[in-house]
């Protein structure tokens, strides 16, 4: 099997991985990451010129890609960069509008900034756990209830709200304007919101919406997953360059036996991270997309707290500090785990999967 991306991917790939070089090196990265509103504007705009929300949806609906590999490409360079912009939203909301048949063109071009409000305080994770009610009204719908740690929820425009309306579970677009919005920087960078509904108006745009809702969070934990894998590549590659610099007792470190050993060890980890990335995206929209999914979240759920750690460790002291890269990506690492399953949660749902 050749896992070469294809030529467009390549062009993809090599745009935004110049781009995001050029334009979010580390220093700006940190100086835009932790002060409202958690990202960059500017950068934000100039990523829609290129076409980078254009990659996450098919030809069918306006895009140019939509596929797992594309979804890939684009959170692989984001990962290397450690880029703070709210496109994992995007990403999320795509998937749920092409399910409702709407139109995404606002989305694509980035005049309008989505976010996808699933999880809640009493429901972190499992869709039958939701809380939130619709009420109909003469013309439209009522939303009441409270959505936790809305990623890109502090800049969003539309929020794209899962509920329950009776017995079956919606999703409902809610104008931010329309909600309490209260955003936050989180401590691995970037931002989220707590969205309060009290009687809000909201439109339904997508009825029993259990399948369409795992299909948008499958998506969500491919992009995550290669997020991590260009992030751990870019810890592996400048922990091997201190390494191969730091002198102790007159030779370099990445002389002595045991860092070498811990360094093949972050290479391996990384390597079957990528692995089972790349299964996840082939098997995206397809039958068994959840269970791969799982496996591949909880996998590098724990890869990347490795990786991270032993970096850490190798580095000494100097990891720690608000200065030094590694303990930017360290922190998004660790904290990747928590968005959309945590390695726990994932392996149970590994377990019921077999079970059933």
């Amino acid at each position: 099997m050749d896992f070469n991306l294809t030529e467009d991917r390549q062009m993809l790939a090599d745009t935004l991985g110049r781009f995001l070089t050029e334009q979010y090196p580390i220093e700006h990265r940190v100086g835009v990451a932790y002060e409202a509103p958690y990202h960059d504007p500017e950068i934000w705009d100039q990523l829609s010129e290129l076409g980078a929300l254009y990659a996450l949806a098919p030809e069918s609906v306006g895009g140019m890609g939509g596929s797992g590999f594309d979804i890939s490409v684009v959170f692989d360079a984001f990962g290397r960069a450690l880029c703070p912009e709210p496109m994992l939203g995007a990403l999320m909301a795509s998937r749920l509008l092409e399910a409702a048949g709407a139109d995404q063109e606002a989305l694509l071009s980035g005049s309008t900034k989505y976010a996808v409000a699933i999880t809640e305080l009493d429901a972190p994770y499992a869709l039958e756990q939701i809380g939130t009610e619709a009420r109909a009204t003469k013309t439209s719908f009522c939303l009441s209830g409270r959505k936790s740690t809305v990623y890109g929820g502090q800049v969003a425009d539309v929020f794209l709200v899962a509920a329950k309306f009776g017995e079956s579970l919606n999703v409902f677009s809610v104008r931010a304007s329309d909600a309490n919005v209260t955003g936050y920087g989180m401590i691995d960078g970037g931002g989220a919101a707590e969205v309060l509904f009290d009687d809000t108006p909201a439109t339904l745009i997508l009825e029993n919406a259990e399948a369409a809702l795992q299909e948008s969070i499958n998506a969500g934990i491919v992009a995550l997953c290669a997020e991590a894998v260009g992030a751990m590549d870019v810890v592996h590659s400048v922990t091997v360059d201190y390494l191969k610099q730091r002198k102790q007792f007159g030779v370099p470190i990445g002389q002595f036996q045991v860092l070498q050993h811990r360094a093949v060890d972050m290479l391996t980890e990384i390597e079957q991270a990528r692995s089972i990335t790349i299964k996840a995206a082939a098997e995206l929209g397809g039958t068994a997309a959840s269970r791969y999914t799982s496996m591949a979240k909880n996998l590098i759920g724990r890869a990347a707290r490795l990786v991270a750690e032993e970096s850490i460790q190798m580095h000494g002291g100097i990891a720690m500090t608000w200065e030094y890269s590694v303990s930017h990506y360290a922190k998004r690492l660790v904290m990747l785990d928590a968005q959309l399953g945590d390695t726990d949660y994932h392996l149970s749902r590994i377990m019921n999967s077999y079970a059933a």
